[in-house]
């Protein structure tokens, strides 16, 4: 079976141990000592699932997860619900008890078979191997089918086990290692545009730089979520909520949408309106965006002719201009210093401008200033993924155009599981020889939801820096409604939740070098650290 996996493209198998899926556990160890996969140990099932999530995501190939029978599969449910959302391929192999042993009470044992319920393109349920000699090349003809179904997401092989659970693990002799990955089949029904200047191109997680192609391609203004990799170009409009909010966004008749967009509400509402045509294009394997249920749905679209050089200046010009006003006023970039002043002959003048320098440098880091740094520090060769919490959104409102790898679980936009998440991430790089840094940004409660991740060993080549937002739990829920109504004691207690984490002590644990930072001195020369892994706790106000 596993063999099979690999044949198709599987690179990474990560497992949990358990007593239940022992034989799969051996196999797999076997084949990474020959050099023929990739595992990678985990304690925690779920922190398994998602460190797969990242694999799967940073290498475009579906990754294996092995677990024992009962609560290690349940434990799986997160990261296979946002594989599902997502569109990643996870092939989970969970080991069970034979047919005879369920439904009688035995030890460790459930209903295993679909309990994922309609979250994966394929589901099988594998009973226990007898020795008959058809049972290899099944095995290895369903790995290949579970592999062409993972291209557009999970898939789960629930696979049972008699006594004796395992015995002497011989590879075939002729197999040498991963063959090409398969890749999803791609749909038919491409739309035909022209460009025109009332369209603009919206880019939601997973959208891909094919977004500012068409964007290019269209002569359309682009509004490309943080997390879209899609955030380049000359058309890109970072203060896009505001530019909607006014007449610029009362202009707009046509818009097409790449990916998933979750950040704002801005673009549901240009989505819903009657006049507005919405043209959005499926990403295979993934629920359809639609809010309104009125958008049309389309495989891809094809542009016919150039947009009009003038049209563009006008149109795109005019929001781009608008959301550089915007952030201007709203965020201002640092000052460009006055070099000449520091070796100016006036004394007065010198001592100014060390005094300006020094404020700046003093300057506590808030919410803006972090999301910025961390954005201007990330270059192609790394990688930064963000959290759910204040701290994407923050980033979404105000960083610039750039082409980074940047990623984000928002199938869910699920608290749980980034820097697991994370480290698969930086694993997948690492091995295609991407020796940059992977850059983590979440708030204090998604730190702490996925704590277990910090406690993991990675390899010592991998650079992993997690920047903790910390400003005393859920602060998101400041914005919504229940805040001004619920009792303050209460609305702390079971809203915004606080935690007491000594987060230098979680670091020492996992073996993390820790750093506190309060102001840009301080993260300036965090950001430049070269430690292998580091935890950056970031003390923010309310």
């Amino acid at each position: 079976m596993l063999e099979g996996l690999i044949r198709h493209g599987v690179t990474d198998i990560v497992l949990s141990p358990g007593s239940r899926s022992q034989a799969l556990a051996l196999a797999a160890a076997a084949l990474d000592r020959a050099g023929r996969v990739d595992l990678h140990v985990r304690v925690d099932e779920r922190v398994a699932g998602f460190t797969a999530l990242g694999l799967a995501v940073e290498s475009g190939r579906p990754v294996a997860v092995i677990c024992t029978s009962g609560t290690a599969v349940a434990n799986l449910h997160p990261a296979v619900l946002e594989a599902h959302h997502s569109g990643v391929g996870i092939i989970v192999l969970s080991a069970d008890r034979p047919a005879e042993l369920r439904g009688i009470g035995s030890n460790q044992t459930t209903v295993q078979p679909g309990i994922f319920g309609d979250l994966l393109r394929a589901d099988w349920d594998v009973a226990a191997p007898v020795g008959a000699a058809h049972e290899p090349d099944e095995a290895r003809d369903l790995a290949e089918v579970a592999v062409r179904a993972a291209a557009e997401g999970p898939v789960h092989l629930n696979l049972a086990y008699r006594e004796p659970l395992s015995g002497v693990v011989d590879l075939s002799p002729e197999f040498d290692g991963p063959g090409e990955p398969i890749a999803a089949t791609p749909g038919g029904d491409v739309l035909d545009l022209e460009p025109d200047d009332a369209t603009v191109v919206i880019a939601g997680a997973g959208a891909g730089p094919r977004a500012a192609e068409l964007a290019e391609q269209l002569g359309a203004p682009l509004i490309a979520e943080v997390t879209s990799e899609a955030r380049f170009g000359r058309h890109v409009v970072a203060a896009y909520r505001e530019v909607l909010r006014g007449p610029h966004g009362q202009a707009v008749a046509r818009a097409v949408v790449l990916g998933h967009p979750t950040l704002s509400r801005e673009v549901p509402a240009l989505l819903q309106r009657p006049d507005v045509e919405a043209i959005v294009i499926r990403t295979p394997g993934v629920e359809d965006y639609n809010p309104g249920h009125r958008a049309r749905l389309v495989d891809g679209v094809r542009v016919h002719g150039a947009p009009d050089p003038a049209a563009v200046r006008r149109w795109v010009g005019g929001w781009v201009a608008m959301s550089r006003a915007i952030l201007e006023s709203e965020a201002p970039d640092d000052p460009a210093p006055d070099v000449s002043a520091s070796v100016s002959k006036t004394p007065s003048v010198r001592s100014a401008f060390a005094r300006a320098e020094m404020a700046i440098m003093r300057a506590p880091v808030d919410r803006r200033m972090l999301a910025r740094a961390l954005w201007a520090s990330t270059w192609p060769h790394d990688r930064l993924v963000f959290g759910a919490s204040r701290l994407i959104r923050e980033a979404d409102r105000t960083v610039p155009g750039k082409r980074i790898p940047v990623h984000a679980n928002r199938g869910l936009a699920g608290i749980d599981g980034t820097i697991a998440t994370a480290s698969g991430i930086a694993l997948a790089a690492r091995r295609a020889e991407r020796r940059g840094v992977v850059r983590v940004l979440l708030g204090d409660l998604a730190a702490v939801h996925d704590a277990g991740a910090l406690l993991t060993p990675l390899p010592d080549d991998v650079m992993l820096h997690v920047y903790v937002g910390d400003d005393g739990g859920g602060t998101i829920f400041d914005s919504l409604e229940v805040a001004a109504t619920a009792d303050e004691g209460d609305f702390a207690r079971v809203m915004r939740t606080p935690v007491a984490v000594d987060f230098a002590a979680l670091a020492a644990a996992g073996g993390w070098q820790y750093r506190q930072v309060r102001t840009r001195a301080e993260l300036d020369e965090a950001l430049t650290a070269r430690e292998r892994l580091l935890l950056v706790h970031v003390p923010l106000e309310p």
